[in-house]
């Protein structure tokens, strides 16, 4: 229901204000991400009407349909696993791809952003865990991938994105956003030409506050805006 939507988005931003209170910041330099994997278009719209103005994808043909449905009025950040043979299509369709955790994934990125005549907005994804599971570059190399993704003309990073383990207490997570975070700052600290370190990508449901406490300028929330996945 509409007003559902409407009233968790309002929580959440009641949330974030206070994550961001305690953490001496402005809610106003943190980006609340509808995450709509799974989500009809027409509980998306519902979003855009309670003022969501970003939402995150993870299936690039999942996504075509959806910014056919609703525009581009919004802006639309791809944020799940993507292979290289994708990157025709994600170049026309998204503002920000945060899943770049491999130089092979970048230069396809720049060569299908070159050929359409735009540059795109990148995340460099780390994985600060280690997992196995996890998708992204090991916090020991993602310098040195920051410099070689500096080195394309038609890609721009903008930032980093992480995800950590999932914990019951949002508490233990709390290591896994600092390490991005001064990740962030030592990558800055190198001055590498072209590369801002302007966004951290953290944070989802379960942990989007503590996230902010460590520094997140995007969080990534779906459950709590549209409920359980059907």
């Amino acid at each position: 229901m509409a007003e559902d939507i409407a009233a968790n988005i309002r929580r959440i931003r009641e949330r974030i204000a206070q994550a961001a209170a305690r953490a001496g910041r402005s809610p106003d330099d943190i980006k609340l991400m509808a995450v709509t994997k799974t989500v009809s278009p027409e509980r998306a719209r519902e979003a855009i009407n309670a003022g969501i103005d970003l939402f995150g994808e993870n299936y690039v043909q999942e996504a075509k349909e959806k910014i056919a449905a609703l525009g581009k009025n919004v802006k639309w950040h791809m944020i799940g696993h993507l292979q290289t043979n994708k990157a025709k299509y994600v170049v026309r369709l998204f503002d920000c791809v945060q899943s770049v955790g491999r130089i092979e994934l970048a230069r396809e990125l720049d060569k299908r952003a070159r050929l359409g005549g735009c540059k795109l907005n990148v995340l460099i994804e780390v994985n600060v865990s280690g997992e196995k599971s996890k998708n992204g570059v090991a916090t020991a190399d993602a310098l040195h991938l920051a410099k070689n993704v500096a080195s394309l003309e038609n890609i721009s990073v903008r930032g980093l994105m992480t995800m950590p383990p999932y914990f019951e207490n949002p508490e233990e997570a709390r290591p896994y956003f600092r390490a991005l975070r001064e990740l962030a700052a030592q990558i800055d600290r190198a001055g590498i030409p072209g590369v801002s370190m302007k966004e951290l990508s953290m944070g989802m449901t379960d942990d989007f506050e503590v996230a902010i406490e460590e520094g997140a300028t995007i969080v990534r929330v779906g459950r709590a805006i549209f409920g359980a996945r059907r």
